[in-house]
């Protein structure tokens, strides 16, 4: 089987529709249904479409058994949306250009007008209404799903929907109420009021989603929820997870470190958590398959599920996790709705969230919350007919890291307002000590222009002794982030240029693929070894091994040990993409933006990268592509922020 026909068939057979005729495939490749190969191969050339969406197009009009030129670009146009991030295809937003692309359509491929395309499209027997078990789901809005997404879209908005509506019952608002104002003393009158909101929340739903930037307490919080939810119920079942190992691994140190400064018992103490996993390890992954051992049939034992670094979660991996968790469990979420979106189809947390500014509480959570704890809550709205998931969402606004004077606190403010030209001329002040900015030189003096921050943000890792431990620690307090793979200022590039700024010092001997000091980031699974994707490791001497090579990796168990041979799929990295960033945090870090305009640099990129750092940030970039960057929104077709905000009910 090709690797196209492959792909196709992955696109229809994920979780949900399944070829019932696979025999309908033969000879569908050379078929010439309703498109002429020539204006396809135009469109191949021009890099509008990839052979995948053109092969699932041809698909799409085999299993039609008619021509149909509406359904054939309507099928490489949804397989190329999905491809993109997006859940689905918007017809009515497509107009004259395609999505995510400054270049027009050629003229001999026009959209049909939108009442006339869609009359085509529903006459197809392979596009169904929501509900119908067809290829492509087409609903009322004009938008066009592959079935999969759509199941998954519409079974996360159903579930997310119900628990924001349940109330857990047998709280003892007594001890809830004791339990808050010993926690969040003072808050009512400072200003913090929300992390108490937060956690009040957390005790009375079964759902809760906390957004909210570096710095805002997330962290602490989860450690108050969790001891509060023990105080309640010591035989609570609580499982921590992320997205990613190394965000797991932050979120285990969190808890660990926060839950021994909070005012509870040692027996509350000693019933918090102790381990965080990957969603994947908790919902126990099927090598080779799609599927999780723990899904709606079988599902997790937990009673409380936490999710931390949400943002990255994208659309499908949520609903196969909101489906493994049992109906009458709490989930709580947190994460930035502002950063970056997953890397895989969906912008999960920025729909939940709805608007993104604050919704307003429901007259009847403001009530209950002053019934138990005595507070009258500020962010109340009198506003009928919104829906109960509100009630659910608390947005953090203050930031514990970084002073409102900070220039990475302003910054990261007016590049999330879309504020170029002011974030310029914040990162130019010199008054900011915490932030600077450097203007991109030519790529000729790339190398000589970083040197002096490439030995200060590294040379100490490689000069300091062999303990594992310690490398790991000042190997965390620098890296340079870059927006692009390739190119003069992409990963690639700089990669290279670090690697010759340190073998001229000779901090490290790269004549070898293999030399202490090399910094990893696994670029692929490997459920055999327990290495995932965006997982970092250091090659160093093992002394208990003859001081021969190994490649050591920080994880939620401690420190793992493995011969560099055996690694899966990896590369260098002293420099790494924002994306793979997430969920990272850094003493010291450097933005590099490429020296050209890219849609794939937008103001979620800039903020994402500018809040990786604890302490300093430099951006290196030009002037107005910096601030063409800052106007530029990443936009994810969906129709779960719909889902779950349009429909109205009642309060």
């Amino acid at each position: 089987m090709s690797k196209n026909l492959h792909q196709v068939l992955q696109l229809l057979s994920g979780d949900g529709f399944r070829l019932k005729h696979p025999f309908l495939l033969s000879g569908f490749m050379i078929d010439k249904w309703g498109m002429d190969e020539k204006v396809i191969k135009d469109l191949l050339q021009k890099g509008i479409f990839q052979e995948l969406d053109i092969h699932f197009a041809k698909l799409m009009l085999r299993l039609s058994d008619k021509a149909s030129p509406g359904l054939f670009l309507a099928s490489a146009l949804v397989s190329r949306a999905t491809s993109q991030g997006n859940v689905c295809l918007d017809l009515e937003a497509l107009k004259c250009e395609l999505p995510y692309r400054q270049d027009p359509l050629p003229d001999d491929l026009e959209t049909p007008a939108l009442k006339e395309w869609i009359c085509e499209l529903k006459s197809s027997p392979v596009v169904g209404r929501p509900g119908e078990y067809k290829p492509l789901i087409l609903d009322s809005c004009s938008r066009l799903y592959l079935y999969r997404y759509w199941e998954y879209e519409d079974l996360l908005s159903k579930d997310l929907r119900a628990r924001s509506e349940r109330r857990v019952q047998g709280i003892d608002a007594s001890l809830l109420k004791n339990g808050l104002l010993r926690l969040f003393e003072g808050e009512a009158e400072d200003g913090s009021q929300l992390q108490m909101v937060a956690a009040f929340i957390s005790l009375m739903k079964g759902l809760c989603v906390i957004s909210g930037g570096p710095g805002t307490g997330k962290s602490t919080l989860i450690s108050k929820i969790l001891a509060l939810i023990l105080e309640q119920d010591r035989e609570a079942r609580i499982s921590l997870a992320a997205p990613t190992g190394k965000a797991a691994a932050r979120l285990q140190e969190a808890v660990n470190f926060f839950k021994q400064k909070i005012p509870f018992s040692e027996e509350i103490k000693r019933a918090i958590p102790t381990e965080a996993s990957t969603i994947h390890r908790l919902l126990g992954t099927i090598p080779g398959s799609p599927y999780f051992r723990h899904n709606q049939a079988n599902p997790l034992s937990s009673s409380v599920v936490v999710i931390d670094e949400a943002s990255m979660v994208d659309l499908a991996l949520l609903s196969k996790l909101v489906q493994a968790i049992p109906t009458d469990a709490r989930i709580i979420l947190l994460g930035d709705k502002d950063q970056l979106a997953s890397v895989e189809a969906g912008a999960v947390l920025g729909d939940i969230c709805g608007t993104g500014g604050s919704n307003g509480f429901s007259e009847n959570f403001s009530t209950s919350f002053l019934e138990i704890t005595g507070i009258k809550i500020r962010d109340f709205s009198s506003a009928k007919g919104m829906p109960k998931i509100r009630d659910c969402l608390v947005q953090l606004t203050k930031s514990y890291r970084f002073p409102e004077k900070s220039g990475i606190y302003e910054v990261s403010r007016t590049v999330n307002e879309g504020r170029g030209e002011a974030a310029l001329d914040i990162l130019k002040d010199a008054a900011f000590k915490d932030i600077s900015w450097k203007s991109l030189p030519e790529p000729s003096n790339l190398k000589r222009a970083i040197k002096d921050s490439v030995l200060s943000g590294f040379a100490p890792f490689l000069e300091t002794a062999s303990d594992p431990s310690e490398v790991f620690s000042l190997f965390e307090r620098f890296r340079i982030l870059c927006a692009l793979r390739k190119g003069a200022f992409g990963v690639d590039n700089l990669n290279r240029l670090v690697e010759d700024i340190l073998r001229d010092e000779k901090l490290i001997d790269n004549s070898r693929r293999w030399y202490r000091g090399r910094p990893i980031l696994v670029t692929r699974n490997d459920y055999n070894l327990g290495l995932f994707n965006g997982d970092i490791g250091i090659v160093l001497e093992d002394p208990s091994e003859d001081c021969e090579l190994r490649a050591f990796f920080k994880t939620t168990e401690g420190l793992r040990r493995l011969p560099p041979v055996n690694l899966p799929q990896h590369e260098t990295v002293f420099a790494m993409t924002v994306h793979k960033s997430q969920g990272s945090e850094f003493d010291t870090t450097m933005l590099v933006l490429p020296d050209y305009d890219s849609p794939l640099v937008t103001r979620e990129l800039i903020y994402t990268g500018i809040t990786r750092t604890r302490k300093r940030a430099q951006v290196w970039a030009k002037s107005n592509l910096f601030t063409a960057a800052a106007k530029r929104r990443i936009e994810r077709a969906s129709g779960l922020r719909a889902a779950l905000w349009e429909e109205k009910s009642s309060t």
